[in-house]
């Protein structure tokens, strides 16, 4: 199953980003087989960061939260909230993904 999973950050731990952010690229290269996208989450009006987005397939939700709680970033206290949702993609490259 694809899973949507929303971080928000901690604006108060803002610099642990900077330090763990090379473990953290390796970590998503090392998971690339399950981690479908990852990027930051910007503030559309003053551009600050806000979080980040994962597209993951796992096969549970529970597995999802498990490759989080693995990511580098998890034990420094960056994320202030996670959010695993259940994704089904019905609509990608101008076309439906799904019968009518």
């Amino acid at each position: 199953m694809l899973y949507a999973i929303l971080f928000e950050d901690d604006p108060n731990r803002a610099d642990e980003r900077a330090k763990h952010m090379a473990a953290h690229l390796g970590f998503l290269e090392a998971n690339a087989a399950v981690i479908q996208a990852a990027g930051p989450l910007k503030d559309a009006k003053d551009g600050a960061a806000a979080g980040g987005l994962w597209l993951v397939e796992a096969e549970s939700a529970e597995a999802a939260e498990a490759l989080v709680e693995k990511d580098p970033f998890w034990p420094t206290g960056l994320r202030k909230s996670v959010r695993v949702l259940a994704w089904t993609q019905v609509f990608a490259s101008g076309r439906r993904q799904v019968p009518a």
